[in-house]
């Protein structure tokens, strides 16, 4: 709504004349700057969800005296802000400048003593206060409504000392306001002065409402009341800032070069040449890395390598909790019976864990594969790749590995379902036990298609049947042998395909039928059915009374679950892991995932490339974020995995790739830390922040700013961690030196 919507209301609410009326910001019950009646909406006024404002009436036509002072000549009348919850919030939109005319209320600030580079007029009477020497950097931010996320990271921000250093100072020749990838400038100054309020405000707490502003206006989804990402909102701060203050007015053009073949020093200077030319802020001075990525093709081994600028690590946490998994394993050569194996594998791991798992358990040779299916109301619902997570298998549901050869799995796939013949109604076919899959070689013909089908059956054929089971008992004269050579004889020449001449040139022994993806359609196959190239072919197996006399159906029926409900696990003591398993985990060879394939350019295609990360080189600040949120489609997570990570002698010269660095130490001490506590979508964030200064840790909880000991500060709800390289020619004042290896020696 608009200011002028607002003055209506209050004015038909009051039964006062809209002419005789005055509307003042009066957030925090303290007058804040005048709202002119405009078509400038409450969003981009700063007005926040349930605040006061202040009405002036004018008596008997005339102004008091000192009109926009707390005058009590005026009639006050203090009205709270309750507008409608919907979909339009009242919340963000850029600092108000010239929100009011002129003909008064111009001068009510006049006094103010602040240097500013905005126009921003909200907390006025703190900012002109000079806080004493040893309360800088203890101001908390007020919540304005779940923005304990943007407070958290904000104090996180404010306390890195190369940014304090540089906002603290004249930055105003830096501003970029011509960068279309920008905010104008707007978002640096807005920063810039929140950042010199709260040192300047000694304990008082500061309402970041204009900062609120401009990120709802230049971000629309951190606008409203709704809680975020302290690290989403992180990254876009970055980002923002970085273009703000971007000393590069006109981006050059480059043209990246493959690294054929050249040394990795060579090629990574050019890339980050080619960055620094396009991209120079104090953001990328003290914020930005390089790491090495390295992608090789698994079909024509073409390796890629560039080297690409980060501004924080996204960790992922290595869990070592595990869960147990059975897996009927099916040979699709027909050379064995099925057979089930229960493996353990980690509970946050991926389909290629449990692939790795099960090769381990049934032997799996060098030259032979397994793919991967869940099975659903007995047909294949889907196939498992290797980027899968397995927190998309639930416990009640069926896995199967169909075990082929390499060779073997590049021909086409035949996937053979089942049906009966319901008794209860005449003609209606039911499908029962689970899908095979096997190989076509050079498939043409239905004929083909019979002989896979024949192969894949072989393992469920009847040894003995007919004659021992006329047999009343052993008979004299190895008569029993006799019974047992000729019964196998009987189900040998049962088992082959018809030799009735009438029916040889058109039907099958078998009766199948070609269908599509759902299984609607179903075409009958006879011999001579032509049958068309493709990936996988699906058929459907009707069994009649002669497929259960020849062959024992138990062993496609009743397939076991993934994890047998009712069985109680033993809950262990919260999990721990240590920040260096985090960074392996980051850095370790893996294939990319099949909705993020790789355009191989020796291939020409898309690949399912394998993709490695190594550290070339190091920011002065790094941040580490913990990916303790996960989402997939069937849910939402969260680890609250305890992750122990050094506060002092962070060393990080193993993971670093460039020998001949010149950048500096390795070696990084903890400054700042933002917390996440609580669940998925909701929770609180707080912050631990370090002033460098006193060498004292503080917990800023929104406004709440209070003492907190170092030893208090690892916890489980640690989401965002703040490192600060320690300088080669200083050495650490806390902590024991190689504190580092020795967590590392101990996880």
């Amino acid at each position: 709504a608009s200011l002028r919507e607002l003055y209506k209301q209050v004015s038909a609410l009051k039964g006062v004349e809209l002419e005789k009326v005055h509307i003042w910001d009066y957030f925090n019950d303290r007058r804040q700057s005048a709202l002119a009646d405009s078509n400038q909406t409450l969003e981009e006024s700063n007005l926040q969800m349930d605040q006061s404002i202040l009405l002036d009436v004018q008596v008997d036509g005339f102004i008091p005296s000192g009109f926009g002072m707390d005058s009590t000549g005026n009639e006050l009348a203090l009205v709270p802000m309750e507008p409608q919850r919907s979909s339009r919030t009242i919340a963000g939109g850029p600092s108000l400048s010239n929100g009011y005319s002129a003909d008064y209320g111009s001068s009510l600030y006049q006094g103010s003593a602040l240097s500013s580079i905005s126009t921003d007029m909200e907390d006025a009477h703190d900012s002109v206060r000079t806080a004493p020497g040893g309360d800088r950097g203890l101001a908390g931010l007020q919540n304005l409504g779940n923005t304990c996320f943007m407070n958290s990271a904000l104090q996180c921000l404010v306390h890195t000392p190369p940014l304090v250093e540089y906002f603290l100072q004249d930055y105003t020749d830096e501003i970029n306001k011509q960068n279309p990838l920008g905010m104008h400038g707007e978002l640096a100054v807005a920063f810039g002065e929140l950042l010199r309020k709260l040192w300047s405000s000694g304990r008082t707490s500061v309402p970041p409402r204009a900062f609120k502003g401009k990120l709802a206006r230049f971000a629309p989804q951190f606008s409203g009341y709704n809680q975020h990402d302290s690290q989403e909102l992180l990254a876009f701060l970055l980002d923002g800032l970085h273009e703000d203050l971007n000393r590069v007015k006109q981006k050059p053009y480059f043209e990246t070069k493959d690294s054929d073949g050249r040394p990795d020093e060579e090629v990574a200077n050019e890339f980050w040449s080619y960055h620094k030319a396009r991209n120079d802020s104090i953001v990328v001075d003290v914020c930005q890395g390089q790491y090495k990525s390295t992608l090789v093709c698994p079909v024509c081994d073409k390796i890629s390598i560039t080297f690409d600028p980060f501004m924080y690590l996204s960790l992922p946490l290595p869990s070592t909790a595990t869960r147990s998994m059975t897996v009927t394993v099916f040979y699709g050569d027909g050379s064995s019976l099925p057979m089930p194996f229960t493996v353990n594998v980690s509970k946050h791991g991926y389909s290629k864990d449990l692939f790795q798992a099960l090769a381990t358990a049934c032997c799996l040779g060098s030259d032979e594969i397994l793919v991967l299916a869940e099975v659903y109301e007995h047909h294949i619902y889907r196939y498992l790749e290797n980027g899968d997570s397995l927190h998309t298998i639930k416990d009640d549901e069926c896995i199967v590995a169909y075990r082929l050869s390499k060779k073997q799995a590049e021909f086409p796939k035949l996937e053979i379902c089942h049906r009966y013949l319901e008794n209860l109604k005449p003609g209606e076919r039911k499908r029962f036990l689970t899908p095979l899959v096997t190989y076509l070689e050079g498939a043409k013909n239905g004929a083909d298609i019979e002989l896979a089908v024949n192969r894949v059956l072989v393992p469920l054929k009847r040894k003995v049947f007919s004659s021992l089971n006329r047999s009343d008992g052993p008979k004299v004269n190895g008569s029993a042998s006799e019974a047992s050579e000729e019964s196998t004889s009987d189900c040998t020449e049962l088992g082959n395909p018809s030799k009735d001449k009438d029916f040889e040139d058109e039907e099958l022994s078998f009766r199948l039928c070609l269908t599509d993806d759902r299984g609607m359609s179903c075409r009958p196959i006879l011999k001579n059915s032509v049958i068309k190239s493709s990936k996988i072919v699906k058929v459907m197996l009707d069994w009649t009374d002669k497929e259960h006399e020849l062959y024992d159906a138990s062993y496609l029926k009743d397939l076991p679950m993934v994890h047998k409900p009712g069985v109680t696990v033993k809950k262990t003591k919260q999990e721990s892991i240590s920040l260096f398993s985090c960074l392996d985990a980051f850095l370790k060879e893996e294939p990319l995932g099949p909705d993020d394939m790789w355009y191989c350019p020796g291939c020409k295609e898309h690949r399912q490339a394998t993709k490695k990360l190594d550290l070339w080189r190091l920011p002065d600040i790094i941040v580490f974020h913990l990916k303790r949120f996960s989402y997939s489609r069937f849910l939402k997570n969260k680890l609250d995995t305890f992750v122990n990570f050094p506060i002092h002698n962070l060393d990080l010269s193993k993971y670093v790739k460039n020998k001949d660095a010149s950048g500096g130490s390795s070696v990084y001490e903890l400054y700042a830390i933002s917390n996440h506590y609580g669940g998925l979508g909701g929770g609180h964030y707080s912050a631990y922040a370090k002033l460098v200064e006193e060498d004292r840790w503080y917990h800023f909880d929104d406004a709440h700013v209070t003492p907190v000991s170092e030893g208090d500060i690892r916890t489980a709800a640690a989401y965002l961690l703040f490192y600060q390289r320690v300088k080669t020619n200083s050495v650490p004042t806390n902590g024991p030196v190689g504190e580092s290896s020795k967590v590392h020696e101990e996880f």
